[in-house]
C-alpha cells in the first residue's frame, strides 16, 4: 500500500484520471492538476490545482500545495499532429513546454524535499520517443526527451530518489482517437493497429496506472533509470504479421 503525498500531473482526463484513481486506492492522498477547471466527476478526495506546468511558478505552486510529496507522476502531456515542416513556433511552445519543460518544471520542485526524504518520480513517455509516429514530429522528439531526463535524475539523484518512466503504446484515450483521425480510414488503420498486438487487445487507462503503481512500490525499490514498454507486445512484433504470408 502507498503512504504519503502523491502528485499527478494532468490527472483530469484519460490516464491521469486513471492513475489519480489507482493511487487514492493504494493510500496515497493525490494532489492532481490540470490548465481547466476542476473536473466535476473529480473523486472529493482528491486535490486538484488549476495550474499549467510549463510554467515554473505554477509547478512549484503544485509542490507547495502537496506539501511533502513522496511520488511525482508526470502525466501532462499535449499532442500535435504534424511534421516538421508543418510545425508553427506556437506549435513548438505548446508541446515541448508542457511534454518537456513541464516535466522538467515539475521534477526540479519537487526533488529537494525528495533527496531528504526519499521519494520515486514516474514519467509518463511514449512508444512514441522510440519509434517515430508519422505526422507527429514534436510529439516524438518530446517523449525522446522524457526519457533522456529520466535516466538523468536517476543517475543524478540517487539513492534518495528513484526515477522511471513508462512507455504506453496504443492506449483508447482521447489523444488516440485523435492519431487514429489522422489516416485516410480511420476504421481501417484501428483495424490494423489491433492485428499488431499479440495481447490481441489495445491498451487502456488502467493498464497504464497498473505499472505506475508497481513502479512507485517497495517491490520495485531496485528499479531506476528504466524506460518500461507497456504496449500489448506491439512494438515486439515483426512487421510481418501473422495471416499476411
Amino acid at each position: 500500500m502507498g503512504s504519503g503525498v502523491a502528485i499527478v500531473t494532468g490527472g483530469g482526463r484519460g490516464i491521469g484520471r486513471a492513475i489519480v484513481a489507482r493511487l487514492a486506492a493504494e493510500g496515497y492522498k493525490v494532489v492532481t492538476c490540470g490548465r481547466g477547471a476542476r473536473p466535476d466527476d473529480l473523486d472529493t478526495a482528491v486535490d486538484w490545482v488549476q495550474a499549467d506546468v510549463a510554467r515554473p511558478g505554477d509547478a512549484e505552486r503544485i509542490n507547495e500545495a502537496a506539501g511533502d510529496a513522496a511520488l511525482l507522476v508526470n502525466n501532462a502531456g499535449v499532442q500535435v499532429e504534424k511534421t516538421v515542416t508543418e510545425s508553427s513556433d506556437t506549435d513548438w511552445d505548446a508541446v515541448v513546454g508542457v511534454n518537456c519543460r513541464g516535466v522538467f518544471n515539475m521534477c526540479r520542485a519537487v526533488l529537494p524535499g525528495m533527496e531528504r526524504r526519499g521519494g520515486s518520480i514516474v514519467n509518463i513517455g511514449s512508444i512514441s520517443g522510440r519509434a517515430a509516429d508519422p505526422s507527429m514530429a514534436l510529439y516524438n522528439a518530446s517523449k525522446a526527451c522524457v526519457h533522456g531526463l529520466t535516466r538523468s535524475i536517476a543517475v543524478d539523484h540517487g539513492p534518495r530518489v528513484r526515477c522511471n518512466a513508462v512507455c504506453p503504446g496504443w492506449i483508447m484515450t482521447e489523444m488516440a482517437e485523435d492519431a487514429f483521425a489522422l489516416a485516410r480510414d480511420p476504421e481501417a488503420a484501428r483495424r490494423d493497429a489491433l492485428t499488431r498486438h499479440p495481447v490481441g487487445r489495445m491498451g487502456t487507462p488502467e493498464d497504464i496506472a497498473n505499472m505506475v503503481a508497481w513502479l512507485a512500490s517497495d517491490a520495485a525499490a531496485y528499479v531506476s533509470g528504466a524506460c518500461f514498454t507497456v504496449d500489448g507486445g506491439m512494438t515486439a512484433a515483426s512487421p510481418l504479421r501473422p495471416g499476411v504470408f
